[in-house]
């Protein structure tokens, strides 16, 4: 398996998690902070830093939108 293949693989499953499940994964469950928000992570940071390929960033930034529209709110404002 290759390194696209494999980030490929990593995106979807995170992906399917957000859509399935109605949220982000939480940092608080040790296997979704494991498999997922360590992902989301360093994704990000890869990304800002502008070391993210070219080819990822547009679907990266389509999961971030994801993201952003299952935002936890705090009902404590």
């Amino acid at each position: 398996m290759t390194q696209d293949e494999r980030w490929l693989a990593k995106y979807n499953e995170v992906k399917t998690f957000i859509e399935t499940n109605h949220r982000n994964p939480s940092k608080h469950d040790a296997e979704e902070r494991g498999q997922y928000l360590n992902w989301l992570k360093a994704t990000r940071k890869k990304m800002n830093a502008g070391e993210l390929k070219y080819e990822r960033v547009e679907m990266f930034e389509k999961l971030l939108a994801l993201c952003e529209e299952y935002k936890h709110v705090n009902q404590f404002k």
